[in-house]
């Protein structure tokens, strides 16, 4: 039996309006759903799933509806059939407009599949006649509609979609409830004699539509945010790597270009293992990179000083083995390498000596590059987090190291730099232990 009173009319619409949020919001924190709804290539079988998921709870409630008394409000499924062709379009909304009159057959409504049909249709149809940032940019607030149609109108008339969809949804629900007001027993909607009352019923349906739109267009404004954001960190980073390649790439043919006319057999042996290395650094690298991957380059990069320094330069290793197999960003050791040789060694005299190590400091990964050069100045020796300035004599790759942790890590990673005035300088990063699985889920981040 339909309501006739207009107060339990107005109330049903209100309860309407709070089983469309419900419905909506429930969906939206579904990661399979919210990956379906934005997926720009669905197949047919990801849209049959995506209207299982849509349809199912909302079946249920015309299922109620139909079988308890004064709980009309469950029955939105008018509204979903719109909203249905305006999201997915004509064809999977007739489909879940025939899902949708299943449990209304079975109540002996019949003109429900035919209705549901056509208004899936008719959305469609006007999905097909507009752009899909129109269907999300869609309001429920009707004066907001009609006062954003009068400004666009005043400088430049023209057909506006979102009030054509404001009027086409209201119109569609006029013809459901004169529908239902001539065949009572074989299609369901809310009507009434009172023309404030149907009026009311008009404007409802355009709200009920609306807010799965908003709260569904929320979800897709936030994952567009975090792609972008992916996007930007991807870029930020990319531009960090190839700064350290023509950095360290300059300074090695600086090496070779003083030993071609002097030692050109140790100049052609440079230039061997330069096309090593830059044959590693050409190829599409990972963010991370095994540690015993990163250590193996090193050893390139340094026996090309060695032969530039000679007996002045001796490098010493103290690899922890329990850490080989972890995972670090790749080019991390280089450059603190590079700026020890650079600013501690090379304007001594005697040379020294440069130290790596590694080791487990429980969920941490500690590495330490270390020499026994000239040192730095006071004001430049200081612990520093990631996030911190960089501190003048650190040059270029230490910057890029600083901030490359950052990006990858936040505020997980730590570099510190600890040094005595012609005693020598000590790098050491802090970041957390991790294997190939945990990267690859960071960066997917």
């Amino acid at each position: 039996m339909h309501p006739t009173d207009p107060k339990l009319i107005l109330i049903t619409l209100l309860v309407k309006l709070g089983v469309a949020a419900a419905v909506s919001s429930s969906l939206s924190r579904s990661s399979l759903f919210k990956d379906l709804l934005l997926s720009h290539h669905r197949t047919r079988r990801q849209t049959l799933i995506l209207l299982a998921l849509i349809c199912t709870p909302l079946m249920l409630g015309v299922w109620l509806r139909s079988i308890v008394p004064n709980f009309l409000a469950a029955d939105i499924s008018f509204e979903a059939v719109i909203l249905l062709g305006l999201v997915l379009g004509a064809g999977p909304a007739t489909l879940g407009g025939i899902f949708l009159a299943i449990p209304a057959l079975l109540h002996h409504e019949y003109l429900a599949l035919p209705v549901n049909m056509l208004v899936g249709s008719f959305a469609g149809g006007f999905r097909s006649f507009t752009s899909l940032e129109d269907v999300w940019s869609f309001t429920p607030l009707i004066d907001l509609s009609l006062y954003r149609w009068v400004r666009r109108n005043l400088s430049r008339p023209h057909l506006d979609r979102q009030l054509l969809l404001l009027l086409l949804i209201a119109v569609l629900e006029l013809g459901a409830s004169g529908l239902a007001t001539v065949f009572p027993r074989r299609f369901f909607s809310l009507h009434s004699n009172k023309w404030l009352v149907e009026l009311a019923l008009c404007a409802c349906s355009p709200v009920v539509v609306g807010i799965p739109l908003k709260i569904w267009n929320a979800v897709r404004i936030e994952r567009k945010l975090e792609e972008q954001t992916r996007l930007l960190l991807e870029a930020r980073l990319d531009a960090l790597q190839r700064q350290i390649n023509p950095h360290f790439l300059f300074n090695t043919l600086n090496s070779i270009a003083s030993l071609v006319r002097f030692k050109p057999e140790l100049a052609r042996e440079m230039v061997v293992k330069l096309a090593n290395i830059l044959r590693v650094l050409l190829k599409d690298r990972e963010a991370f990179v095994p540690f015993s991957e990163e250590l193996a380059f090193t050893d390139d990069y340094l026996r090309i000083e060695v032969v530039r320094f000679g007996e002045k330069l001796h490098v010493a290793k103290e690899i922890s083995p329990e850490t080989e197999h972890l995972v670090v960003p790749s080019m991390i050791l280089q450059p603190l390498i590079e700026n020890s040789i650079k600013h501690g060694l090379e304007p001594r005299i005697t040379g020294g000596t440069v130290t790596l190590r590694s080791k487990l400091d429980g969920e941490q990964l500690l590495i330490e590059v270390e020499d026994d050069g000239i040192g730095m100045a006071p004001e430049n020796n200081a612990p520093s987090p990631v996030s911190g300035l960089v501190r003048p004599g650190t040059g270029i790759g230490m910057k890029n190291v600083r901030e490359r942790l950052e990006v990858l890590y936040g505020d997980s990673a730590s570099m510190e730099t600890n040094s005595r005035p012609g005693r020598g300088t000590r790098v050491t990063l802090r970041m957390p232990a991790m294997h190939a699985h945990e990267a690859a889920a960071l960066s997917e981040t």
